[in-house]
């Protein structure tokens, strides 16, 4: 291996641990606050992506449809709640489930989605997808909020299974790919850099530094983090779980979009694409141990490096050998980790 070929994977690997290290955020997120394992998040990463392509080439997107009608469920199964527990909110419960997915169908309707430019295209997906975040929670999740891990996992994974199927019917097998956000290339140190990469690059230092500042000062971001510590105890000081949930589902779902949209900048994606790539955000997560933030970054970066510099020595097996990663870590985690009961 010659210095410039480890310069080139060093750059790909840094390329590849900034995508990782958003997934690894949003899974430590959503696990941290609600107990539950995102599997679905790489679903989420091509529904992102595919409806900007569709937003693109000036169409629709058919995901906004579905997100309407999972709105009206959402809002009918509350309004069922309530009339159980002898309350009667249904104008309010319509507009708290159906104000963000009208107002996404609406823009997406009204719009001349062409001309807008591509960075409101950008935008209006995120707005799109971000919108399936408290949906989600809300029909599949918050009704067996107390159950256990393993529950919520076996619920994760057959939710994963499902939205394959429905992405495989709303985007068809063909993959796509959309424009870099900007042409060009530079020259670092003998090696050929392109502005796209920088964008991946900045966009998750940005949004890094962005979700550390939501956490340190906002109220919703300390909301979030005293689910976290316990969620008897947040429910005592008045921060209802549901909402706590349903932000940490939005704040994925919108994470998890936008690094869809930076993965089909440089490569072909399709709807099933996404499973593969959040599985390496699941195991840089694993080494933080699902609640370490800054952890779970580092541990995303070493993934990049693992695979980029395997995909040069064996590259039939890298994905393997990412994969293997997560047995070394469980072990320690494992000897090193005090056991206890699970919080009921």
């Amino acid at each position: 291996m010659t210095a410039d070929i480890a310069l080139y994977l060093g750059q790909n690997a840094l390329t590849l641990g900034a995508i990782y290290t958003l997934l690894a955020l949003a899974l430590v997120l959503v696990f941290s606050v609600t107990r539950v394992i995102f599997v679905p998040q790489g679903e989420i990463m091509t529904f992102g992506a595919l409806s900007l392509v569709e937003l693109h080439a000036g169409q629709v997107p058919k995901l906004v449809w579905v997100i309407f009608f999972l709105a009206f469920v959402a809002a009918g199964a509350d309004a069922l709640a309530e009339l159980r527990a002898g309350r009667s909110r249904l104008l309010r419960n319509l507009a708290g489930n159906l104000a963000w997915p009208a107002a996404a169908l609406v823009l997406c309707l009204v719009l001349p989605l062409q001309q807008i430019g591509y960075p409101a295209q950008i935008a209006l997906a995120l707005f799109v997808s971000g919108a399936m975040g408290p949906l989600i929670y809300r029909l599949a999740f918050q009704p067996v909020a107390h159950a256990s891990v393993l529950t919520l996992l076996l619920l994760a994974v057959a939710l994963h299974v499902a939205m394959t199927s429905l992405g495989l019917f709303l985007f068809g097998p063909e993959g796509s790919g959309l424009p870099a956000f900007s042409d060009g290339s530079f020259t670092l140190g003998g090696l050929p850099v392109s502005n796209q990469t920088l964008w991946i690059w900045g966009s998750a230092a940005i949004l890094a530094a962005a979700l550390f500042l939501f956490f340190r000062y906002s109220l919703f971001g300390k909301a979030l983090r005293a689910t976290s510590i316990s969620r008897n105890g947040a429910q005592l000081v008045g921060i209802s779980p549901s909402f706590a949930g349903k932000l940490a589902f939005t704040l994925a779902t919108i994470i998890g979009a936008g690094s869809g949209i930076l993965i089909a900048t440089t490569t072909v994606i399709a709807y099933d694409s996404g499973f593969v790539i959040s599985l390496k955000g699941f195991v840089a997560a694993i080494v933080g141990g699902l609640v370490a933030y800054p952890v779970a970054a580092l541990g995303a970066l070493l993934v990049g490096f693992i695979e980029s510099f395997a995909s040069f020595w064996a590259s039939p097996y890298k994905d393997a050998i990412v994969f293997a990663l997560i047995i070394p870590v469980l072990i320690w985690r494992s000897v090193g980790t005090p056991h206890g009961e699970e919080e009921e």
